[in-house]
């Protein structure tokens, strides 16, 4: 019974989910006080995972469950053979995995054209002429911003329903604290999940 996601190891200004999958047969989660469930962050670097796993597992607990970060059961050694990951996860007593996966990191550049304020037209000649030649600007005085949007890929696993319950989708503008990024990410997935009846 539980919840799996797949993460991405930054931090967070604004996520949306903009992809939910749930499995058709798949049965609502009971309550979630006192479950173990194991918090895994999919990438190749050993020090983002951990930092990835504390914070998510960390974010499951604040859910009432009791989170444990996947390094801690799941060695980096094995943590790539299902077969072996899934057996360390089973002799845990967990009954569910929350894995979460980062699967794009873009740009977007945008830029908004200054805005000019002035006071009130008045009359051409005699009024506004000389204030319009002394606060004109140049053409291109334009704001150039820069975002990045992380994808993340997020998989609620049950142990108990020995199945995949949801899976979804989401992006992540400007990124910044992992603790906040994954917070965000796992409130996120849990409204998700509402939505379709499994919390």
């Amino acid at each position: 019974m539980v919840v799996c996601g797949a993460v991405g190891l930054v931090a967070c200004a604004t996520t949306t989910y903009n992809s939910s999958w749930r499995a058709p047969d798949a049965q609502p989660i009971a309550s979630l006080a006192g479950q173990k469930v194991v918090a895994i962050v999919v990438t190749k670097n050993v020090a983002s995972r951990r930092t990835g796993e504390d914070a998510l597992a960390r974010a499951i607990s604040a859910q009432g469950a009791q989170g444990i970060a996947g390094y801690t059961i799941v060695s980096d050694d094995i943590v790539r053979d299902e077969a072996k990951a899934r057996a360390a996860i089973e002799a845990s007593g967990a009954t569910g995995v929350v894995v979460m996966r980062p699967i794009a990191k873009d740009k977007e550049v945008s830029s908004t054209t200054s805005m000019y304020m002035g006071p009130s037209y008045g009359p051409y000649w005699g009024g506004y002429y000389g204030y319009g030649w002394g606060g004109a600007w140049g053409m291109g005085a334009a704001d150039i911003r820069t975002d990045t949007i992380v994808t993340v890929e997020t998989l609620v696993y049950s142990l108990k329903q020995n199945k995949l319950l949801w899976a979804g989708q989401s992006k992540t503008t400007n990124p910044s604290k992992i603790d906040s990024f994954v917070r965000e990410l796992a409130a996120g997935a849990a409204k998700e999940m509402k939505k379709v009846g499994l919390l």
